[in-house]
């Protein structure tokens, strides 16, 4: 699972920064999902190492420019890549309106399958491989955050031991592979879990933007190797902050530390942090450390791994 950001930038584009969106690549289904679309996303998605052939699914926060304008381009420019497949758009309510909106006034027909799920709190979606769950923010318009469950896997395979064993190779390899108990012709019960490395567990990350501190947040955030959160103002605007329900950077510090998270990556600056001014961005991420260490700030095209836990590694 790799994070892209294609934008880090709140409310307006900046010369380095552009508006919110970020791809969450699954390299092993050879597809990306897309978490908000701001205005130039496409743009942003062809300058960085996604494909916009491999995107699957779409899910929008809530209904503010910044985090929409691109969608409808987007979409468009996807129905002329040449033989693409369905996507999916999660969203609050109103979405699906707006995407008919545009659609009709533009003139717009899309070649492709198109599937809008008006979200509310709890699971949005799930396949064999992953949970995505959203929950409540707290922001000036009906606002979610999301949460993405990696299942877990049994570990490796041990075929030599097996082979060792006198396992005959077969369907019987598949059901030891699930951790299984099998039945041989002799008799013998085999576990597959002695067969099987340790368990490797699912990743967990979650998105929160745009919202004041809150719960639900926490809550989103429980337990996850990556927490992307919102960090508009600095700590000295926290007036600012609780008027526009907006985060600070030690907001979205104090979230990853209530919520236990592994990483804290802080997204959604305000421009007014630029080079040259007072505060700086630099400011924000020393805030924001000094309460939780394992803090990053994203720029554009900033890639982060999020690396695999076994089971002895848990905790």
């Amino acid at each position: 699972m790799q994070i892209t950001f294609l934008g880090t930038s709140s409310g307006v584009p900046t010369r380095s920064r552009n508006v919110s969106a970020v791809g969450l690549r699954l390299p092993q289904r050879a597809e990306f999902w897309l978490f908000d679309c701001g205005e130039g996303t496409q743009h942003q998605i062809l300058r960085s190492e996604l494909k916009i052939s491999q995107l699957r699914r779409i899910f929008i926060t809530h209904l503010h420019g910044d985090h929409i304008f691109g969608l409808m381009g987007l979409l468009a420019s996807y129905g002329l890549a040449g033989n693409p497949n369905r996507i999916d758009i999660y969203g609050p309510p109103g979405l699906n309106e707006y995407l008919q909106a545009c659609q009709r006034y533009s003139y717009t027909h899309l070649s492709y399958p198109l599937k809008v799920y008006t979200v509310r709190p709890g699971v949005v979606y799930e396949d064999e491989e992953y949970t995505v769950i959203c929950g409540n923010l707290k922001h000036r318009v009906t606002a979610f955050g999301y949460r993405i469950v990696e299942k877990d896997r049994p570990g490796r395979f041990n075929v030599e031991k097996a082979a060792q064993m006198g396992i005959p190779p077969g369907p019987m390899y598949g059901q030891l592979k699930r951790g299984e108990k099998v039945t041989l012709p002799d008799g013998r019960t085999i576990n597959g879990a002695d067969l099987c490395g340790p368990t490797e567990i699912g990743r967990k990350i979650a998105y929160c933007t745009d919202t004041i501190y809150c719960d639900g947040a926490v809550d989103l955030a429980q337990d996850a190797d990556v927490l992307i959160h919102e960090a508009t103002f600095a700590h000295q605007d926290a007036d600012l902050a609780f008027e526009r329900l907006h985060s600070t950077s030690t907001m979205a510090a104090q979230v990853a530390l209530a919520a236990g998270v592994k990483q804290l990556i802080m997204t959604h600056f305000s421009p007014r942090y630029a080079p040259g001014n007072d505060l700086q961005l630099d400011d924000l991420l020393k805030e924001a450390r000094a309460i939780f260490p394992h803090t990053q700030m994203a720029y554009d095209f900033f890639s982060h791994e999020v690396p695999r836990r076994r089971t002895n590694e848990a905790g």
